[in-house]
């Protein structure tokens, strides 16, 4: 009959007509001889823990497994078989369920320092607004782009220069404090299972910024003072 699922559509499950091998709790696709235990807690087959809120109300992730394959839990209807992740989401899950919390951590903190490093090293500070590597929108306008005297604002800071670091980027010095206790935040978190109050920028707060960061990067621009001791 049109629009009935036939036998040997596998993805649906006749839970009415259980075979005489199967025992309780397992079920069999129509048209195949595949059997999938999915068992609620309490009968005979494997059975799985229920998916259930935590105490504040919020549901766990549900992680795969080992093989980056994700199991049956008790709150799927009888029957039901989850669809498994790809290829590519298996390894990234593999990768992610092997890799060890406190190497992401650590990561980023040596990406930061050899960058500092580099920075320290080179000195932008003493440079000439037109050596190499120089920024190609400043060599090509004359104009600062959003991110010109970033490095310098860098180097200052990093020798307690504050006022500076303003000069080269106002912005680069207000964000840093708020990026310094995000990482700090997570890295705590995942090394040494610390609780700081936790903080999220909302929305609105990441629009405000992006929004005084282009103003900024236009007053920087203007000829006349006061907006020219902002220019690098």
């Amino acid at each position: 009959m049109s629009g009935e699922p036939s036998q040997a559509d596998s993805r649906f499950v006749d839970t009415t007509s259980p075979h005489p091998a199967d025992g309780p709790g397992v079920v069999r696709q129509s048209g195949t001889d595949d059997t999938r235990p999915v068992s609620p807690a309490g009968s005979d087959g494997p059975s799985y823990p229920a998916y259930q809120p935590g105490p504040d109300g919020s549901y766990p992730a549900y992680q795969p497994g080992p093989d980056g394959t994700y199991p049956p839990y008790a709150g799927y209807p009888p029957g039901y078989v989850p669809p498994q992740p790809d290829r590519l989401t298996r390894l990234v899950a593999r990768i992610h369920a092997r890799t060890p919390r406190w190497l992401a951590p650590l990561a980023v903190f040596g990406c930061v320092s050899a960058a500092a490093g580099y920075v320290l090293w080179a000195d932008p500070a003493a440079a000439d607004a037109n050596a190499q590597p120089t920024c190609i929108v400043k060599y090509l306008t004359g104009f600062d782009c959003p991110g010109c005297g970033g490095t310098r604002a860098v180097w200052y800071m990093m020798h307690g220069d504050i006022p500076a670091a303003a000069r080269h980027h106002a912005v680069l010095l207000f964000a840093v404090p708020f990026v310094a206790y995000l990482y700090v935040a997570w890295a705590g978190k995942a090394l040494f299972g610390w609780r700081l109050p936790s903080w999220e920028p909302s929305s609105r707060s990441l629009i405000w910024f992006l929004a005084a960061w282009a103003a900024f990067s236009v007053l920087r621009n203007l000829p006349w003072a006061p907006f020219t001791w902002f220019f690098v």
